[in-house]
């Protein structure tokens, strides 16, 4: 696939929103499905962006910073797959089995940027004292721009080497049995990820349907629409069912009842 020009300013503009939106965690620019979206649409395959970041998004779902606990970095993953995907001409497949590797290298990536900006968060203690409100913002600003570049580095220099006989070279090297095990283990965490968002929403009481759900997309044919219908349905008449969510019958239910044995004591 050519690459113009236009293409790879875009790609690298993305990239540092992304690499951004990483570390602010305000409009969610660094989740795979947004990412990868907007990678595809630049690069002109938009649908292939969306079912990357469609998956690569239930792999991430679990992932998430929590005080300085780093999760793996769902934003370098998803823009250097889809790169790979789109203009290396390799199947989704092997987009989705190097993510992993590459969430794991851009947390270690975050680790050192974050070690490098411990100097920049000295300068703004010292701007403060000093009372210098705009060497302060400069001095924020560009610490989050090495955020962004780190990202957009290595979104840069995978945009202009994948279609190359090199990165080609290297992605076949990859043994089948390693791209397999990657394959596995990923679907493997799209599951750990669902259940770790239950377990922290403490709806222990969901999980007969988490269960049902991979049964039922297991051993039929349904495709995501129907069982997205399905989904809302099972929730409707949950809600519906659930004494819970029908406290407003119970209280008439008592009024009535309490009336009854007034009436019934009068009598």
């Amino acid at each position: 696939m050519e690459i113009t020009t236009l293409q790879i300013v875009l790609v690298f503009l993305v990239s540092c929103i992304s690499g951004m939106g990483s570390i602010l965690d305000e409009w969610q620019t660094h989740r795979p499905l947004i990412a990868c979206t907007l990678i595809g649409l630049v690069l002109g395959d938009m649908t292939t962006g969306i079912i990357i970041g469609g998956t690569l998004e239930l792999l991430a779902l679990g992932w998430m910073n929590i005080g300085a606990a780093l999760a793996p970095d769902a934003a370098l993953a998803s823009i250097v797959s889809t790169i790979l995907v789109i203009v290396g001409n390799e199947p989704i497949t092997t987009g989705i089995a190097i993510a992993i590797p590459l969430a794991a290298a851009g947390q270690v990536l975050t680790y050192i940027v974050r070690a490098i900006t411990v100097g920049f968060q000295h300068a703004a203690d010292r701007s403060v004292r000093d009372g210098n409100l705009t060497w302060l913002s400069w001095v924020h600003c560009t610490a989050l721009l090495l955020q962004a570049m780190r990202i957009a580095i290595p979104a840069l220099v995978v945009v202009l080497t994948a279609g190359t006989d090199t990165v080609q070279a290297m992605l076949h090297a990859i043994p089948p049995v390693v791209s397999d095990g990657l394959r596995i283990a990923g679907g493997i965490i799209a599951v750990v990820g669902y259940a770790m968002v239950i377990n922290m929403m403490r709806a222990g009481h969901l999980m007969p349907f988490f269960y049902a759900g991979f049964v039922i997309a297991a051993y039929t044919e349904f495709n995501l629409v129907a069982l997205g219908v399905l989904g809302g349905v099972m929730a409707i008449l949950y809600i519906q069912l659930h004494p819970k969510y029908n406290k407003s019958q119970q209280v008439v239910q008592v009024v009535a009842n309490g009336n009854n044995d007034l009436d019934n004591r009068l009598d």
